[in-house]
């Protein structure tokens, strides 16, 4: 974890990958607030895949800590090629990076763990979700003040088994896991 952080202290001074002004915090602000998801996902084989990475928080973190094969999501080719030189020196053989947008992913296989940290609002994260997740996958997404306004704009086109965790690094965040994700049209 710390060769993944002096890395990207050193490509933060190229590229923008996390906010200048947050360089000083960011080993809470945004390992450990990726690493806190580790404990919350289920045994369930499968890949996870991350929307949106980045900087690799928090998918890169995830296969850090869990060996899993994950895939990461960033539509900004000078952030995926800080995701090629920090799988390549972190020796993360399991990570396969897609230089795409979202919308355009096709060759992603169902999700186990689908994560997605500071990227949009919920109901737009479930329209991913839905079409990216396993029948038995799992979402991970870290949310701020708003989540309880999210899920109750979410309400009116999905239902979900909804979970919801503390964050142990920001006493107004939550996060939230959610399954059996599907459109309202579906239920009836």
């Amino acid at each position: 974890m710390q060769d993944y952080l002096a890395l990207l202290l050193r490509w933060n001074t190229r590229i923008n990958l996390v906010a200048k002004a947050e360089a000083r915090t960011l080993w809470a602000r945004h390992i450990l607030d990726s690493a806190q998801l580790a404990p919350l996902i289920p045994e369930t084989p499968g890949p996870l895949i991350d929307l949106g990475s980045g900087a690799g928080l928090p998918g890169l973190v995830l296969a850090l800590l869990s060996g899993r094969e994950t895939h990461l999501v960033e539509s900004d080719r000078r952030k995926c090629a800080f995701l090629q030189e920090a799988a390549r020196l972190l020796g993360l053989t399991k990570l396969t990076i897609h230089p795409t947008r979202i919308e355009e992913t096709a060759s992603l296989p169902p999700a186990a763990i689908l994560t997605a940290r500071a990227l949009a609002p919920l109901p737009i994260l479930l329209t991913h979700a839905h079409r990216i997740l396993a029948p038995d996958g799992v979402a991970l997404f870290p949310k701020g003040r708003t989540a309880t306004d999210e899920l109750t704009a979410a309400a009116l086109h999905w239902t979900m088994r909804t979970e919801r965790f503390q964050s142990r690094t920001d006493p107004d965040s939550t996060i939230l896991r959610l399954s059996e994700i599907r459109p309202v049209s579906a239920q009836a």
